[in-house]
């Protein structure tokens, strides 16, 4: 019987290609984006998608809904910036390059300490203890200002201690390329860790707990050693937050940041391995560049999210993979004019939503200026009712050819899914 498919062994070759994709873009992405804000921007993605991937290892992997993975990102972060400190003034000798490990270090023995306990139930339980437990340590920061610094926080230099060929990691690439170090290196571990008899269990106990507890694993346990691994990374992002900041303040064990994993996860897809990926670069792109576009940025935000949930609660890893399959069977080109249907028409319903809330936001916050707006090159009165009216109707013309496009979508995708269940029920037959 002729083989159906190409096998290459002893080495995955598709792996190998993929990772040495991912370490190509590292290398070569400040050559590209070669402005001051391009490079911030680099630099704080490569944090999220550490500290969202360590998120990711307790919801997509453990199935484990945490509101307070801040706490041990937040911690590394104070731990790393008191680490440097001391370097600074002279208590010890510690290259610059090695102080996130010391995040990392802070982190893990906090989730030995306080993950007993939260591993301690699993599903809503586990949320609210999560909870409990970012609200108790936020309070705390602002409690003891000796360690947290108060309102102000704990500042420092990262431009001290030994300088190995020169490098001080003062100039941003320096930083830049330090981070993508750890990046790649914290990537590939995690990711190593999927394939574990620990990273497999974990994702037996998100499935179906009660079986793992009939073939002798203790689930308590396995979630706790988990929730120990994703602190450890969590807190190594920490730590390379504190270099790049160069500045903690007790905003970062808060709750907001806590959602924003949360957010940003499920939004990338917390379902894939490189979900956590996308949503760390989403993060950063909402965070510096969304909010200097527009002050109603979290409300846009919380729309994108509600759709996502209503629509696509797989998150982007999940679209893509799904058109991924449909082209491996090579149904995609049949799917392209819907696509451009469904994008402008989106689109046009978008830009009407956006006349709408900048016109109340103008009104709220910038009364003093008068009535009238500039919104993507247009002249708004958010006051007067023709700009009022023509953005309800560019709304509603959006909404209807959008909903009429989904539908066709629709029959089109289920049309399409029926067909590859079927090619694949052939070749089974045939194999």
């Amino acid at each position: 019987m002729a083989k159906t498919h190409y096998q290459f062994k002893p080495f995955n070759v598709g792996r190998w290609v993929i990772w040495t994709v991912f370490a190509l873009v590292l290398l070569a992405a400040p050559l590209v984006f070669t402005s001051s804000l391009s490079q911030t921007m680099l630099i704080q993605m490569g944090i999220a998608i550490i500290v969202c991937l360590s998120y990711n290892i307790l919801l997509g992997q453990g199935g484990m809904l945490s509101f307070g993975h801040a706490v041990y990102s937040g911690l590394g972060s104070f731990l790393a910036i008191h680490t440097l400190n001391q370097v600074t003034q002279g208590a010890f000798s510690v290259p610059v390059s090695l102080i996130p490990l010391a995040g990392g270090v802070s982190g893990l023995l906090f989730a030995v300490l306080l993950g007993w306990v939260t591993t301690k139930k699993a599903g809503t339980p586990f949320a609210m203890i999560t909870l409990g437990v970012g609200e108790l340590v936020w309070a705390m920061s602002l409690m003891f200002p000796e360690f947290f610094g108060g309102e102000g926080g704990i500042s420092g230099n990262r431009v001290t201690g030994s300088k190995p060929l020169g490098i001080t990691f003062g100039p941003q690439i320096q930083l830049y390329y330090l981070i993508a170090v750890y990046t790649f290196v914290c990537t590939a571990l995690m990711f190593a860790f999927t394939g574990t008899p620990l990273g497999r269990i974990l994702n037996a106990v998100r499935d179906n707990p009660e079986r793992v507890e009939f073939v002798g694993y203790d689930t308590q346990k396995v979630r706790y050693f988990a929730f120990i691994i994703a602190g450890f990374f969590a807190g190594i992002s920490g730590g390379l937050a504190a270099l790049n900041f160069e500045i903690v303040t007790s905003e970062t064990v808060g709750a907001a940041r806590s959602g924003a994993y949360l957010l940003f996860t499920f939004l990338g897809g917390a379902t894939f391995f490189f979900g956590p990926i996308i949503g760390g670069i989403l993060m950063v792109l909402a965070f510096v560049l969304l909010s200097e576009l527009t002050k109603a940025w979290l409300l846009y935000l919380g729309l994108v999210f509600l759709l996502m949930v209503m629509f696509a609660p797989g998150g982007i890893a999940s679209l893509i993979m799904m058109n991924v399959r449909v082209a491996a069977f090579g149904h995609f080109r049949k799917l392209w004019v819907s696509y451009l249907a469904l994008a402008v028409t989106g689109l046009v319903a978008l830009l009407g939503t956006a006349c709408m809330i900048e016109m109340v936001y103008h009104l709220q916050l910038n009364q003093a200026l008068g009535p009238e707006m500039n919104f993507l090159g247009a002249t708004l009165n958010a006051k007067g009712l023709n700009s009022w009216f023509g953005a309800g109707l560019v709304l509603l013309t959006g909404v209807a050819t959008f909903e009429l496009s989904r539908r066709e979508f629709a029959r089109q995708w289920g049309g399409i899914q029926e067909d590859i269940a079927k090619e694949i029920k052939r070749r089974e037959t045939a194999a």
